[in-house]
């Protein structure tokens, strides 16, 4: 079995971190989101991945490289825009062949990753044909969630197979949602080839499902198990944040002086100096980082060489290279690389601010 990662797109709801730089690229708890992914790939016994990229393809080609640093082999594949899900399946048949693959969207993150449902997929299809049966051509992971309106639904029959698949429904069939996470056979690819764009010019993975089942294939499903996470908003990123930092395993590689208090689950990675401050956990501190006379609170990640001074930082995810220094109270923010934020005290007292387009900015 290969792995289809998806890390194109253009993450609009990310701008203007993402006018830059990969949405997939942004970190959770000091780690990529798309290295989750990556690592249950991996976990999942999964060995080639293809990688269908865009605009950003530079910025995650020297992130990921050749995949080694997972135990992974990754190619390339390039989109020249982005033009649905289904498209990515249809541009990677070179890639794919006749193998079954997992379809990983790169800005999702589930908790328990896809072991199990690789597993069980491979299993059904080994004992469908052992016994000269037609196993399943499709397995779709659900969430049950309390907005089905924003997601891809699926109807389940009697017996729970999959029968319709509705995107973003005004009224849905149910609540449940479909997870960034597809299992396909060589048959997806007659499916993909065969639909017409949605009615925003893309081509819908959901379409392609139900063109299998339409067609007199199954398609079975499986509900996930913990936390479910597409991280395509704010809220939703700094969430995902919270979930992976409630696991935290505290560690000190750094530098804490006497003066300074850790409490909780905190992470010091190698070359951070915590100089007379507090540091409540869970929150991870990064390499290189500085802070200084200053609180960071639960749920916070700080990423590599920034700088913390005289101010409190919580509930939020610093990205890397950023300087903040007599700034308050910081609360349920997303920073992005290699910003400053800083007090002037001249007159006349005012703000000062350089925003850049689709930015949200709240002033308390």
């Amino acid at each position: 079995m290969k792995g289809l990662v998806l890390a194109g797109g253009a993450g609009t709801r990310l701008r203007p971190l993402t006018a830059t730089s990969a949405k997939q690229l942004v970190p959770i708890a000091n780690k990529p989101i798309l290295f989750y992914g990556l690592e249950d790939l991996a976990q999942a016994g999964i060995a080639d991945v293809g990688m269908i990229v865009g605009d950003t393809a530079p910025e995650v080609e020297e992130a990921v490289g050749d995949g080694s640093r997972f135990g992974l082999k990754v190619t390339y594949i390039h989109q020249s825009e982005p033009l649905g899900l289904a498209h990515c399946v249809l541009i990677a048949r070179d890639y794919l062949g006749d193998d079954d693959f997992v379809m990983y969207l790169g800005d999702n993150l589930l908790r328990h990753g896809v072991s199990r449902f690789v597993a069980s997929f491979e299993e059904e299809r080994r004992v469908a044909s052992v016994k000269g049966e037609r196993g399943p051509s499709a397995q779709i992971l659900l969430a049950r969630v309390p907005d089905p309106q924003r997601f891809g639904v699926a109807e389940l029959g009697e017996a729970g197979e999959v029968v319709r698949l509705v995107e973003k429904p005004v009224e849905p069939p149910s609540d449940l949602a479909l997870v960034g996470v597809y299992l396909f056979d060589a048959s997806i690819h007659e499916a993909v080839a065969s639909i017409r764009p949605s009615a925003r010019g893309e081509l819908e993975i959901t379409d392609a499902i139900q063109w299998l089942i339409d067609h007199g294939h199954r398609v079975k499903s499986q509900v996930v198990e913990g936390y479910w996470k597409d991280l395509g908003e704010r809220e939703a990123l700094l969430e995902g944040n919270r979930l992976v930092l409630e696991d935290l395993q505290p560690r000190n590689d750094g530098i804490v002086d006497a003066n300074s208090r850790i409490e909780g689950r905190v992470v010091i990675e190698a070359g951070a100096r915590i100089l007379n401050s507090v540091v409540r956990g869970p929150a991870i501190i990064g390499e290189r980082t500085i802070v200084e006379d200053s609180y960071i609170g639960p749920f916070t990640s700080i990423y590599h060489d920034c700088e913390i001074v005289r101010s409190e930082i919580d509930y939020s995810v610093i990205m890397a290279r950023t300087k903040i220094v007599d700034a308050g109270r910081v609360v349920e923010s997303l920073i992005g690389k290699d910003v400053t934020i800083g007090r002037h005290d001249g007159r006349p007292r005012a703000l000062r601010l350089m925003v850049g387009d689709n930015s949200r900015v709240d002033l308390v």
